[in-house]
């Protein structure tokens, strides 16, 4: 504890000259927490006011050692220990809160946020739980928050993120090895998770050895399909085919060059183009319109046994039979829905997390569920939560490009979960180097960009690499 109030000092005094500053501490070791770092700052010459929730006589354990060390004055918990106070220290609540906020807390934190008082939250602010990233009541907008030893998935999950502002891990003494034995099944996204399993081109190598990748276009909306093949054979499959009605034929012959165009207008081609091994993954859903040909598209895919990618159309065409698709998953495959498709086939209650490991193990597959706080989930129970995608992403075609660059590293023979979390990073990645004016065509050319830098991306970062506390 004197540790983590030491080290919220050291933060505050690194990003602050001294000021009147206001602690405010809850009944437990967050506060303990508070009191220390009250402690070092008033004895670094700070201005501290110190305000309590509950009584001092009521603390337990470390929390009430620390408290003792705390020399100045300790009045009750109200707005009026924000007068005068142009900084704060938020030790009410840590990652642990399982109610809502209410009474004295909830009130400060109302006030706090009115004000628009710079805020320090410590281990994440107060009204956040640290395991789904819910506001809980009411939680305040900080300007930094501290935490300890790894982050929570509260810190990436979205409301919580937003509310967290800066965040920074500090050491505190608890060794690395804790973590074997917490053995966390969720991680923040980051290459050092797959970066040992990423494919790279060898000299032995030829275009088969890199994969044949499949996707089924559609009719009317070409421009998916087309953006999903440009990315799969960017990220590095060695060929990319695109199954297309004859109607639209000359459309994509015409858009792509050095992806091969086939034309499936009689029964049978599509099951003809599966029939050749060396196209070992296939794509379905960007753009294939919603009805049985897309159901039968999806099903034939997975009765072939091919490694696959499940997007869009593929997915909404199984609302009304789930278990249908979910049965007939047996290779190494991917859905990647959006919120609104996520609901069409799975239990849509809980946190972001909890949905897309509950989806995984009801599906058998590898479930990447977008957004500004993509999760995937692995059907094992291994999660992780990706933090890198900017705004800008949100934009037409993000998706389908996201959807052929999971399927390009599947070709590659790129373990699924491994291949959904490298793609979601690399896409959001490339999204960032960009910057503004992104739109989807841009994530392709921007990919060897991206490629590139990954080869210097280095397998540290105690705060990512290896999981959350």
């Amino acid at each position: 504890m004197e540790n983590a109030g030491r080290a919220v000092a050291d933060a505050v005094a690194r990003r602050w000259p001294p000021q009147p500053l206001a602690v405010l501490c809850g009944p437990g070791n967050n506060g303990g927490d508070g009191f220390a770092a009250a402690r070092v700052l008033a004895e670094r010459g700070w201005p501290v006011r110190l305000a309590l929730l509950g009584e001092r006589t009521a603390l337990k354990g470390d929390a009430a050692w620390a408290a003792a060390q705390w020399t100045g004055p300790v009045e009750a918990l109200s707005p009026g220990a924000l007068e005068a106070a142009t900084l704060v220290i938020d030790a009410l609540f840590g990652a642990g809160l399982a109610r809502p906020l209410e009474g004295a807390a909830a009130t400060i934190i109302r006030v706090l946020n009115e004000r628009e008082l710079p805020v320090i939250a410590v281990d994440v602010p107060s009204g956040i739980d640290g395991g789904t990233g819910e506001v809980r009541g009411a939680a305040p907008s900080a300007a930094l928050t501290v935490t300890f030893f790894r982050r929570k998935p509260g810190h990436l999950l979205l409301p919580g993120r937003a509310h967290c502002g800066a965040t920074v891990v500090a050491p505190i003494g608890i060794t690395g090895d804790v973590l074997t034995s917490i053995a966390p099944g969720t991680g923040a996204n980051h290459p050092a998770l797959w970066l040992g399993d990423f494919p790279s081109p060898v000299e032995s190598g030829h275009k088969y050895s890199r994969g044949h990748a499949l996707i089924a276009g559609g009719a009317v909306m070409t421009g998916a399909a087309r953006l999903a093949a440009r990315a799969a054979a960017r990220i590095g499959a060695g060929l990319v085919t695109v199954a297309t009605p004859e109607s639209a034929f000359a459309i994509y012959a015409a858009a792509l060059t050095g992806v091969i165009v086939a034309p499936v207008g009689r029964a049978g081609d599509f099951a003809a183009l599966l029939a050749d091994k060396r196209r070992n993954a296939a794509l379905i859903g960007p753009g294939a319109g919603v009805g049985d040909a897309t159901r039968d598209k999806v099903l034939a895919v997975l009765a072939a046994g091919k490694a696959a990618v499940f997007d869009a159309d593929a997915l909404t065409v199984f609302a009304d039979r789930p278990a249908e698709l979910f049965g007939a998953i047996r290779s190494p495959c991917v859905l990647t829905p959006h919120e609104g498709e996520f609901a069409r086939l799975f239990d849509a209650s809980g946190s972001k997390l909890e949905r897309a490991r509950r989806a995984a193990q009801a599906s058998g597959a590898v479930v990447l569920l977008k957004g500004a706080d993509t999760v995937i989930a692995a059907p094992d129970g291994r999660a992780a939560i990706n933090e890198n995608a900017p705004p800008q992403l949100a934009t037409a075609g993000s998706g389908d490009v996201l959807a052929g660059i999971v399927l390009g590293l599947l070709a590659q023979r790129m373990q699924p979960f491994e291949a959904a979390c490298a793609a979601a990073w690399l896409h959001g990645d490339a999204a960032g180097r960009f910057g503004v004016g992104l739109v989807a065509e841009d994530l392709i050319e921007t990919l060897p960009a991206t490629l590139a830098g990954l080869q210097r991306v280095t397998h540290t970062s105690h705060q990512t690499a290896a999981g959350f506390a």
